[in-house]
């Protein structure tokens, strides 16, 4: 932040290289095999049919965009259909046995890509790889690879929706991984939508997906924290993104209620319920709200006006306003309106946290440097204190939704 402008850090946006355009990333013995799947794929996705879906490569046309929407600096989460996948990998389900090789050298093939995009941008893109859970030695190796490749957003941490034939998030399984991040301080991001099961093709399916996948995406900080990964690695950092932020204070309400009621029951072993509360003590150690003051985050993708009152139950610190650019529910190219409707009267430093200081810290975003583009195109702290009195005729983000609720599961 400068006297006059907030620096603008986006937590929350999305990119990928055009199909053919993995090819010179993929290890060359995969490279027949890749011509023949792209020769007859066929593209679910209509925004990457678009003229506009150059958006996700073309880096000159991103930054452009990005600095008119008055925001500096982007924390990069997939988009695209990377080689071998039936969708964007956000969504994909986990790969069976006989696919993963060949997923696994698809994802391979965005990071290398990521970092050349990220690349082309110095200092203004931070990056978050991808990994699959279906082979942890080949996930810690690949880990290890990005952090030296320049790679500083951290990893996408993959869903383990039920079905999905590999272990829950919570298992002994995943610990090389929860280690490797704590020790090279790589941040392990859930991207909403990345862990719901698959609910076929009924006319309620969206609608139920609507309503589901948030919860489905929240699972891995009770997973996590009660399989005590936080325990045994304290300087795991785990963000939760685009999955609203409302929730938070409820959430840990309840995962504390059980987490005392379950220890309390552990030490009655004529209860029936201290089945249940056996080795937890041992396992997880702090409590849910002392694990999520100290180690997790929010990426709170345009945050709306409901859920601001409840920043000081979340966490100051804890909250990084995203624009969730290029996807139609992002607030671009009405990100000043979106950074009205919900901050306008607050304290200028607060704003200043949740906008870009908090995801600064984060994911190891230079403060100094930034501020300097900001001083060109940031918003000023007199244009965010404004409140918005019309919504924007064109705008289709959430965060503009009229009415709403704080949601508690």
């Amino acid at each position: 932040m400068t006297a006059e402008r907030y620096t603008v850090v986006s937590a929350d946006c999305h990119a990928g290289a055009d199909l053919l355009d993995y090819r010179p990333y993929l290890e060359s013995k995969y490279h027949e095999a890749f011509d023949a799947w792209a020769a007859t794929y066929v593209n679910p996705y209509e925004d990457l049919m678009a003229d506009t879906a150059d958006r996700n490569w073309n880096s000159a046309r991103r930054l452009a965009e990005l600095e008119e929407d008055g925001i500096v600096a982007e924390v990069v989460f997939p988009n695209t259909i990377p080689p071998f996948f039936p969708s964007a990998s956000l969504m994909a389900p986990a790969p069976t046995r006989e696919e993963f090789e060949q997923r696994w050298a698809g994802l391979r093939a965005h990071n290398r890509w990521l970092a050349d995009f990220c690349a082309e941008a110095p200092g203004r893109r931070a990056g978050v790889a991808q990994i699959l859970l279906n082979d942890v030695q080949e996930a810690v190796r690949e880990i290890r690879r990005v952090k030296e490749a320049g790679l500083t957003g951290g990893i996408m941490l993959p869903g383990a929706p039920p079905g999905s034939g590999i272990p829950e998030l919570y298992s002994g399984a995943y610990d090389p991984i929860w280690a490797v991040c704590a020790e090279l301080d790589v941040p392990v991001n859930h991207h909403g939508g990345s862990a719901s099961p698959p609910l076929g093709e009924e006319p309620a399916a969206r609608a139920v997906f609507m309503v589901e996948t948030t919860w489905f995406s929240h699972r891995a900080l009770w997973h996590l924290i009660f399989g005590g990964a936080f325990d045994r690695h304290p300087s795991l950092k785990l963000v939760l993104t685009e999955q609203g932020s409302g929730w938070i204070p409820g959430v840990l309400d309840m995962l504390d209620y059980y987490h005392g009621r379950l220890m309390a029951a552990a030490t009655k072993a004529s209860t029936a319920e201290s089945k249940f509360g056996t080795g937890l003590a041992e396992s997880m150690g702090r409590g849910p709200s002392q694990v999520w003051r100290d180690n997790c985050f929010v990426g709170a993708s345009f945050m709306r006006p409901h859920e601001v009152p409840l920043r000081d139950r979340i966490g100051l610190d804890k909250i990084m306003w995203g624009s969730d650019y290029p996807h139609d529910e992002g607030t671009t190219p009405f990100s000043l309106e979106g950074l009205r409707i919900a901050y306008a009267g607050l304290p200028s430093d607060e704003v200043a946290a949740m906008v870009g200081g908090n995801a600064a810290r984060v994911y190891g975003f230079d403060l100094p440097f930034l501020d300097e583009v900001a001083a060109r195109v940031g918003p000023t702290v007199a244009e965010v204190a404004e409140p918005l009195k019309e919504i924007p005729a064109e705008a289709s983000s959430p965060a503009f939704a009229l009415g709403g609720s704080v949601r508690v599961w």
